[in-house]
């Protein structure tokens, strides 16, 4: 009985912890040079003009090799770091479609280039340190009136309460971090690597161990019926704020091991989020003492916190605000630094130079500057006792104006739209001489009607509630849709994915439902799912998914929706409590050694499409519930003491 247990249990914990250990692929997109130039690569063949965007040089034209039919251009040199890039194929934005790294992000779509440094001395650099974990959650949200979705980082030795004879003994601090406009809760992720830094401030003993939750800014688009979210420079009463006080926080603090107070309790953010995390965290100093703004400022109307600066003061271990000097925000940050100065309120803060502006190359540094200060009230007291004054204003700082805003974030094309009758794809292409839709449920491609402003439309009729891959051809160059923030995570070249929020199997519209988590393991290449599992005495469902060729083990969830799947049908009593993953470990085919006990098995490539491919869970998961459970009668159920 122990071995079995110990197998369950095993499988449990097979959880995530990084998305950077990507394997290469067979055909190298860029190559880092010794003298610290990059070579980028691309084939085309239908290209009549190819150019590189990088962060570090900027729009750069790209050759085409006679020999080897390539596009091809060298730039630099470059510091070792993580940058932006994307091809601009005749005019028209475009992923690198062999490189499995790319930049979450509701609108742009950029592939990520790491240059790695060579003594391992960058803050995100992959080291040889205990690994803390990444969960993916979903909540409902009374605020939102639907499902809401946030990232959580738990550190190295981390072991859950409430399982049958393992308790939790510890308790942990919070960060909420809380990414920019137009990010999702995957970049902290992804993109700032908060994960890698923290696993190595702390094997260093340099940061405490904390859970950091990286919850999603915008939660508006989530709805199955958008609305208005108003402008992006209004907090407070907004949607944002009322979830992260009233649904995200109590979610998190009943679900792991939290200490609950404001001395234990920090936030901030990049850009917009450090906005959200400043108002927030000033306007509930009763909940919050460690506040951090990274390339950000925000309101100076908040009532009972500027003007009572003594208060304010003993209540806060640290303020700290870093921002670049070459950030197109450096103007309002600096003129708000200079604010809280005049009204006696102390602040640390922090300039970077050389880091290419508004960037998260300064998020990752900001976040190596301030982890270490977290939760640690000895070193946060030293930061804020030697903190400077903010520098006089030259009168030559940029400023963020409504038409700089206008210009960064122009009014958004819609797409994919649900419609009565169908699904309407639109792409803006003002210089493409044709665009159609590829579509996974079509058999040949269906070419889009361009109107005045430039904006290539065409209405699928049917799979109105189907989930399946598509994108945009322009003049045969295939494009992610650039208006939809959902991408396949396919090896090679990234599809965009529709799937109608009205659909029974989408979050948007489950209602208020509990959710299982779902965790990535990218030195396995295994994700597992594990859903809610019921006070009374049961044994989960055990389920291995196998991704299809082109498949990344994040596939059958972010695509194949099983997460969605099995937390609406363990919901509505039509499936058992069950684990889901997509693990090819040993035990997975042995399995527990009892009677009755089954692993069920899919295969992805059994299926030619992605809503084939659902059906056959949701079968598996009705076929499953009429089977009789396993006969362990020893073991008592996993659901004693709340968990499993």
């Amino acid at each position: 009985m122990r071995k079995t247990k110990t197998i369950a249990l095993c499988l449990f914990w097979a959880l995530a912890s990084t998305v950077g250990a990507q394997s290469p692929t067979l055909q190298t997109s860029t190559v880092c040079n010794d003298d610290g130039t990059v070579t980028f690569y691309y084939q085309n063949d239908s290209a009549k003009s190819v150019m590189v965007d990088v962060q570090f040089a900027g729009r750069n034209e790209m050759r085409r090799d006679a020999a080897t039919g390539l596009w091809t251009a060298t730039l630099g040199p470059a510091a070792p770091d993580m940058y932006p890039y994307c091809f601009i194929v005749d005019g028209v934005s475009v992923m690198d479609p062999e490189n499995p790294l790319y930049f979450p992000n509701e609108g742009f779509k950029n592939s990520l280039l790491e240059i790695k440094s060579k003594d391992g001395s960058l803050p995100h650099d992959i080291r040889n340190v205990p690994h803390g974990r990444i969960e993916y959650i979903s909540y409902y949200s009374k605020s939102l009136g639907a499902t809401n979705h946030a990232v959580v980082y738990l550190p190295p030795g981390y072991m859950p309460g409430g399982m049958p004879g393992m308790g939790q003994s510890k308790k942990y601090p919070v960060f909420y971090l809380i990414s920019g406009t137009t990010d999702t809760e995957e970049v902290y992720y992804k993109v700032g690597r908060v994960n890698y830094i923290l696993d190595n401030l702390i094997a260093d003993k340099q940061a405490k161990e904390m859970i950091v939750v990286m919850p999603y800014g915008n939660p508006t688009k989530l709805l199955a019926k958008p609305v208005d979210a108003g402008p992006q420079t209004q907090f407070g009463e907004d949607v944002f704020s009322k979830d992260l006080i009233n649904d995200l926080i109590p979610y998190i603090e009943k679900t792991y091991p939290t200490i609950n107070n404001r001395d234990h309790r920090a936030i901030g953010g990049f850009s917009r989020g450090g906005n959200q995390g400043l108002f927030n965290g000033l306007s509930h100093l009763d909940m919050f003492s460690y506040l951090c703004s990274y390339s950000s400022f925000t309101s100076t109307n908040i009532p009972g916190v500027y003007d009572n600066a003594d208060d304010t003061n003993k209540k806060l271990h640290l303020f700290w605000l870093g921002v670049g000097t070459d950030d197109f925000l450096y103007g309002n940050a600096r003129d708000y630094m200079e604010f809280l100065d005049q009204k006696g309120i102390r602040s640390v803060k922090e300039f970077t130079t050389g880091k290419f502006g508004h960037t998260w190359m300064n998020a990752k540094y900001f976040l190596a500057q301030t982890l270490p200060l977290l939760f640690n009230k000895k070193a946060s007291e030293a930061a804020m006792k030697a903190a400077q004054p903010a520098p006089a204003a030259t009168g030559q700082e940029p400023q963020f104006t409504p038409g700089v805003m206008a210009r960064l974030f122009p009014k958004p094309v819609i797409s994919p739209e649900y419609v009565a009758d169908g699904i309407i794809f639109r792409m803006k292409a003002p210089e493409a001489r044709q665009v159609a839709l590829e579509c996974e449920m079509l058999h040949e491609n269906v070419v889009m009607e361009r109107d005045s402003d430039g904006v290539w439309s065409t209405k699928l009729s049917g799979y109105l509630f189907d989930t399946f891959r598509y994108c945009f051809v322009v003049d045969g160059t295939r494009v992610a849709d650039p208006s939809n923030m959902y991408l396949a995570p396919d090896r090679g070249f990234k599809y965009s994915i529709a799937d109608n929020p009205q659909s029974p199997f989408n979050f948007a519209s489950q209602g208020n439902i509990e959710h299982g988590r779902v965790g990535y393991d990218l030195e396995r290449g295994e994700a597992t799912y594990v859903s809610v599992m019921p006070s009374m005495p049961t044994f989960p469902a055990f389920i291995q998914l196998v991704p299809g060729e082109n498949d990344t083990m994040e596939s059958w969830f972010k695509l194949g929706g099983a997460d969605a799947i099995a937390d609406k049908m363990v919901a509505d009593g039509k499936a058992k409590p069950c684990i889901i993953t997509t693990s090819t470990m040993d035990f997975m085919q042995q399995g527990p050694q009892m009677p009755g006990f089954k692993i069920h098995t899919l295969r992805a490539d059994d299926y030619p499409s992605w809503s084939q491919r659902k059906r056959a869970l949701v079968k598996l998961l009705i076929e499953i519930k009429k089977e009789p459970d396993p006969q362990f009668p020893q073991m008592g159920g996993f659901g004693d003491g709340g968990g499993f």
